[in-house]
């Protein structure tokens, strides 16, 4: 790239970079003028001038009562119209064998606008393409779609899940040349945890861990380290079924189906998630967990980890509504700019 190249490829991001900070800017007040957008932004008055004339000719702000003035000319208010763009947020699920898939479609600031839920016999690329063809032909103006699954996706295909049928899929190339939107495709145990991180609301950066035990799958994990959702150099990080438990993985399932041997299992998997990364929470959830296992667990970890050193153990309740909020953040995320620099850089 020559210099001149360079040079205007740098002013173009740093445009977008400033579009970005009053589009959050504007979310955040709900409504503000040029001054007040400048000073929440740190940008010149006249930049956010400019660039809010350009977002008022989109559509993307809109322009509301003037100011009263006290004496001198009204000051314009602008707000974000939430309705510019939607996104699409499906999530497949399998529980005892039986397959379902889980929809929603929000506004740019996360609002729902249409839900639901559905049992299917078979859930395959084509089953997600169908629905999301559906939900675009209903709402048009959908800019990002983001798709959970109870597994893992490398470079766009999926490679390992617990829905047999999606496996191989290249379900993130496929809805992206097709309808031409952003696609994400993330690991359940990683949304659910990013949802619920995101609504405990930590004042400062956290380490916790949400731990799955779902009848007839084998576990999973979601991590937040620092922050920051760990995914590790392939995406693997979490898959903890594959931790050495000295048994085979068809001895382990059947383990997980009786009380006596899913407790020091159970065990086994949190103490190695203590000791690799000293979370300060984690969180139990699948209906294999039952309160009253906690305190045996509990006391399990003890045999091999220090107690100053032991989380906060609990279980998680509602982990459906966690796992839908946290793929609906990471989608409106896809759509942002400046966050999609930060994570590069991370």
């Amino acid at each position: 790239m020559n210099k001149i190249n360079q040079i205007a490829n740098n002013s173009i991001r740093v445009k977008k970079i400033n579009q970005e900070l009053i589009k959050q800017a504007l979310k955040s007040m709900k409504e503000g003028t040029k001054s007040t957008i400048a000073s929440a932004t740190g940008l010149s008055i006249a930049t956010c001038g400019n660039i809010l004339n350009e977002l008022l000719e989109t559509g993307e702000v809109i322009e509301t009562e003037l100011e009263a003035s006290n004496g001198g000319r009204p000051a314009r208010r602008f707000i974000y119209n939430a309705d510019f763009s939607y996104i699409a947020c499906i999530y497949a699920k399998i529980e005892d064998g039986q397959k379902s898939i889980t929809y929603a479609v929000t506004n740019s600031v996360g609002d729902r606008v249409d839900h639901g839920w559905m049992e299917l016999e078979y859930v395959d690329a084509a089953a997600i393409d169908h629905l999301l063809d559906t939900l675009i032909q209903q709402y048009n103006n959908i800019k990002a779609v983001g798709i959970g699954i109870p597994g893992l996706a490398h470079q766009g295909v999926i490679n390992i899940c617990d829905i047999k049928e999606l496996i191989n899929a290249p379900l993130e190339s496929l809805l992206r040349e097709k309808y031409e939107l952003e696609v994400t495709i993330e690991n359940d145990m990683n949304l659910i945890v990013y949802g619920f991180y995101k609504q405990q609301d930590y004042e400062e950066d956290k380490t916790i861990v949400v731990v799955t035990f779902i009848k007839g799958a084998f576990p999973g994990a979601g991590m937040m380290i620092d922050g920051h959702i760990h995914k590790g150099n392939t995406r693997f990080a979490g898959e903890v079924s594959f931790l050495p438990f000295g048994i085979s993985r068809e001895q382990q399932l059947s383990s997980l189906d009786h009380t006596d041997t899913f407790i020091p299992l159970a065990a086994h998997t949190i103490s190695s998630l203590i000791a690799i990364i000293n979370p300060e929470t984690i969180a139990l959830t699948g209906e294999q967990v039952k309160q009253e296992n906690v305190r045996p667990i509990y006391q399990r970890c003890l045999e091999v980890i220090p107690e100053e050193h032991m989380p906060h153990l609990i279980v998680l309740d509602q982990p459906d509504d966690h796992y839908m909020n946290g793929l609906i953040a990471i989608t409106l995320e896809s759509l942002t700019y400046s966050l999609q620099l930060v994570e590069k850089r991370r």
